[in-house]
């Protein structure tokens, strides 16, 4: 049997040395000590790879370093032999800088930027991580599951769904108004979980599809995303902004690819947005209000503004991240800029 890098319960009192980590986690968090709890709960359900956990928690209480059920699943994680910090990081100055302070904490080769309402089914991170590797590209990601809406079917927005080829993944430019970009509603609802499920998918398996981008469970190449800049924009940005992930991933994919993964491990807790201001989308800030057009030319946007598409169809794009549920929207819309 091939040993992996989990401890088990037995193992747990005993003393030892944990490894070094394959990947770090990092998790900014703030105000939600509950679902936070659930996401440890749902790292310390994975066996492998070896793994470390950060935690930026802004909250302003620190609720993170006291509530009894996030310190619970800290101790069963160190049982385990995972290293887990939990940083109280203050004063806010917005997602993008709580991510560049992420990933400045980090020194694995490959870094999980993982929201903390999403649970993470048993052995997703190691097929995320074989993902990566069989890839070789700048990141891969699973797009977060709303199980509420396993009986809302909708094929109409998974008309774009679209494997990479036997060339593997490749470089890309998404922008606003580029054909790439249509593809952001497969991430709405519980649409990954239909096209896997009509795909005849096994649970092991990890199918590399085109995306427009990809939020709340993103595994980078940490080179990569330190090569194209990571989040080294945030000062150019106000506290209250939205799409900072979305803004980091397409600078990678430029350079090195990216890619989602099917089937989706990655569960969405479907609890409340904390950021309520997304009237500041970072991709225009990072790379102008000019976007490129369908032709792959550069446009300014006309009055019609794809944050706001008519009719209502509970999109999923940058600045339009939540709606309510009687719109018929998945509750984590658009670049899901972080914990919230």
């Amino acid at each position: 049997m091939i040993p992996i890098s989990r401890r088990g319960a037995a193992r747990w009192a005993l003393p030892a040395e944990p490894a070094r980590p394959a990947v770090d986690v990092l998790i900014p968090s703030a105000g939600r000590a509950s679902a936070l709890a659930v996401t440890l709960a749902g790292l310390a359900a994975q066996d492998d790879p070896t793994f470390r956990v950060v935690v930026s928690d802004q909250s302003d209480d620190g609720a993170a370093a006291v509530d009894p059920a996030v310190q619970a699943m800290v101790r069963v994680l160190r049982a385990q032999g995972r290293p887990v910090e939990v940083v109280a990081h203050l004063p806010r100055r917005g997602m993008a800088e709580q991510r560049q302070f992420l990933l400045e904490q980090a020194g694995a080769p490959r870094v999980l930027f993982l929201d903390d309402d999403v649970w993470l089914e048993p052995g997703a991170l190691a097929r995320l991580d074989a993902a990566l590797t069989e890839a070789a590209c700048g990141f891969v990601g699973y797009a977060v599951q709303g199980l509420s809406y396993l009986a809302d079917v909708r094929p109409h927005e998974r008309t774009t769904f679209e494997p990479w080829g036997p060339d593997g993944v490749r470089p890309e430019r998404i922008r606003r108004g580029s054909p790439g970009f249509d593809r952001w509603p497969l991430h709405n609802a519980a649409n990954l979980a239909h096209e896997a499920a009509e795909r005849g998918l096994s649970d092991d398996d990890r199918l590399a599809y085109r995306i427009a981008w990809v939020g709340g469970c993103v595994l980078f190449d940490r080179q990569a995303l330190e090569a194209a800049g990571g989040f080294d924009f945030w000062p150019r940005l106000p506290v209250a902004h939205a799409g900072e992930d979305v803004a980091a991933q397409w600078r990678v994919m430029e350079t090195a690819g990216g890619a989602g993964v099917l089937p989706s491990g990655a569960v969405h807790l479907e609890a409340p947005t904390t950021i309520v201001d997304r009237r500041v989308e970072a991709t225009d800030v990072v790379f102008g209000r000019s976007q490129a057009g369908p032709d792959g030319s550069d446009t300014e946007r006309g009055e019609k503004d794809e944050r706001h598409p008519e009719p209502d169809s509970g999109a999923e794009a940058p600045g339009r991240h939540r709606l309510s549920r009687d719109q018929g929207g998945h509750p984590r819309l658009g670049a899901r800029v972080g914990s919230r």
